[in-house]
């Protein structure tokens, strides 16, 4: 067996259909390094190529299925290898469900059971039953997925993984719309009201973390009032995404040109943000962009 040396391993299995690719989502959301259907011959190897990396991984995540050959014979075997080796931390997480959900959930996905491509559903799901006894007896978590939606689910993981829940990182993206509005945001606000340092011929050639330009733009009368109730609507939300699971919310903040206004208002909410704990990125677009 390849020694590893101070690895945190997560092994995901359970029945098909009760959540593995969610849980899956939620590791990948802790950092950990995911790969699915790892024939459990090559989790040693690739065990120990994680280790000699020029920078280490230190956590993986492995989602195994009970349909790759060798597994039920070769996974309490892999397992018990890891556990004799202290320098590893080893955990087996195990997804359960009702049969009668998981025929819900079939049938709402139009898929076949891989254990019963030609059969009932319901059949697939006794086989598969029968085949994961010795991986239920291995696992340190048991998680019933009947009565949990995706969100549920990703925050029960990451509980039981990381010992306690995560909240929402925000990502801020100060841009211009003269050179269109970013994709893939969940809040945009519009700045292009406030105060513009363009027209002041000593700022102009500045941009929004310049402590003038910061200061015209956010201790005018109108920033300071704007800043106030965008700082209380965003802490308003910002609970409801932690609730939802939701790993990240990207918050877009646009001026004209993407340099003063969005900027200053974009580093001052990272700030805020950073003040009452929250893990926040602040990213400007368009800043560096010719006036």
């Amino acid at each position: 067996m390849t020694k590893v040396d101070g690895q945190r391993i997560v092994f995901v299995s359970g029945l098909s259909g009760s959540g593995k690719t969610t849980a899956m989502a939620a590791l990948e959301d802790l950092s950990f390094y995911c790969v699915d259907n790892l024939p459990v011959q090559l989790v040693p190897q690739f065990l120990g190529l994680c280790t000699k990396a020029s920078s280490p991984i230190q956590n993986i995540a492995l989602a195994l299925d009970a349909r790759e050959k060798n597994f039920l014979e070769s996974f309490p075997e892999v397992v018990a290898d890891l556990r004799e080796q202290e320098a590893a931390e080893v955990d087996v997480v195990f997804l359960d469900c009702d049969d009668e959900t998981l025929e819900r959930r079939y049938r709402e996905t139009r898929r076949v059971h891989p254990l019963s491509p030609e059969g009932s559903v319901r059949d697939g799901i006794a086989r598969e039953r029968t085949l994961l006894d010795k991986v239920i007896s291995l696992a340190d978590v048991q998680i019933d997925t009947t009565l949990l939606n995706v969100h549920q689910l990703k925050e029960t993981i990451i509980r039981q993984v990381s010992g306690s829940s995560r909240k929402t990182v925000i990502n801020l993206v100060s841009f211009g719309f003269r050179h269109g509005t970013p994709g893939a945001i969940e809040l945009l606000f519009d700045v292009r009201f406030l105060p513009n340092p363009y027209f002041e011929e000593t700022l102009r050639g500045g941009n929004g973390r310049d402590p003038n330009v910061a200061d015209y733009v956010m201790q005018s009368e109108r920033g300071a009032d704007f800043f106030g109730r965008l700082d209380d609507f965003v802490s308003y939300l910002l609970p409801f995404y932690d609730d939802e699971g939701k790993a990240y919310v990207t918050v877009g903040i646009g001026c004209t040109g993407g340099r003063h206004r969005s900027v200053a208002v974009a580093e001052a909410m990272g700030k805020r943000l950073q003040e009452i704990g929250r893990e926040v990125s602040v990213t400007h677009r368009d800043v560096e962009r010719p006036l």
